[in-house]
């Protein structure tokens, strides 16, 4: 009995850890791992409840603070009337406010050739946001020459 432990304890706990491991990200996996540059102010607290959000999706995020993002929305082409407390820059895409993560994977997925995606107004249970979903969230997509369409409603 102690011989068949011997042998057979090694491969349960290395399965056990990935039985582990697959279920810490509830996100789909697809991009687990994928750089997740999240622009914040320090002051701001559910920037920090939105990077630890994408985390928890699998994303690494890094956390660069300054007080100043207008810089970072004009370069990566964010409309001010979408503009929020955050932006997150994947790739070349940018990912403007509390945006669900299957909207950022479908934009990974689908590599539409657009600026990013947005989720204006800080709205209420959007990630990062506390309380309860009033109505579906809007995702917006800004297209290359700055128009503004619905990419996908959650």
């Amino acid at each position: 009995m102690r011989r068949v432990l011997t042998r057979t304890l090694p491969l349960m706990l290395a399965a056990l850890a990935l039985v582990v491991i697959a279920g810490c990200s509830s996100g789909s996996g697809k991009f687990t791992g994928t750089e997740a540059v999240i622009y914040r102010s320090s002051s701001c607290g559910c920037c920090s409840a939105f990077g630890s959000y994408l985390q928890g999706k699998g994303y690494q995020v890094k956390s660069v603070t300054q007080e100043y993002l207008a810089p970072i929305k004009k370069q990566y082409g964010v409309p001010p009337s979408m503009e929020t407390c955050h932006t997150v820059v994947i790739g070349d895409y940018f990912i403007e406010g509390h945006v669900p993560v299957e909207a950022i994977e479908k934009l990974l997925a689908e590599k539409p050739a657009i600026k990013g995606i947005a989720l204006p107004g800080m709205p209420s249970a959007s990630p990062g946001m506390p309380g309860s979903k009033q109505e579906p969230f809007t995702i917006y997509a800004v297209q290359l020459d700055g128009q503004i369409t619905t990419f996908m409603v959650i």
